[in-house]
């Protein structure tokens, strides 16, 4: 029997879900925050790094991701100085990287996709 199958629902916190699938779609669900992930799987990184790599990404949009993942334990955030500017540098949780496998399958098979039917390219 399928461990998502022994119960009706599963529960974190005060959240139910319909199974499994659909908890960890909601810590990995939406256009950004695996590709958050996937760019803090090697080591931390400074919110300007992150930006530049993530190129396409609204500022606001990536603020709000970044408190998203924060918020639900994947990523920590570290602040360095007292006033601004200061240095802000995210990296993944323990339990973040708990994600590192499916991040890997999910690279593993975008790279199939392009390979047959798409092309890397040099910006």
């Amino acid at each position: 029997m399928k461990k998502e199958c022994t119960a009706n629902y599963v529960k974190i916190g005060e959240k139910l879900y319909p199974c499994s699938v659909s908890l960890a779609m909601d810590f990995l669900g939406g256009k950004w925050k695996t590709v958050i992930l996937y760019h803090l799987k090697d080591g931390k990184k400074r919110y300007s790094k992150l930006r530049k790599e993530l190129f396409s990404v609204t500022e606001m949009t990536l603020s709000i991701q970044l408190k998203q993942l924060e918020k639900d334990g994947l990523i920590s955030r570290k602040v360095f100085g007292e006033k601004p500017p200061v240095k802000v540098e995210y990296s993944l949780t323990d339990f973040g990287k708990t994600c590192i496998p499916v991040l890997e399958a999910i690279t593993n098979w975008g790279n199939l996709i392009v390979e047959e039917k798409g092309e890397f390219v040099e910006a």
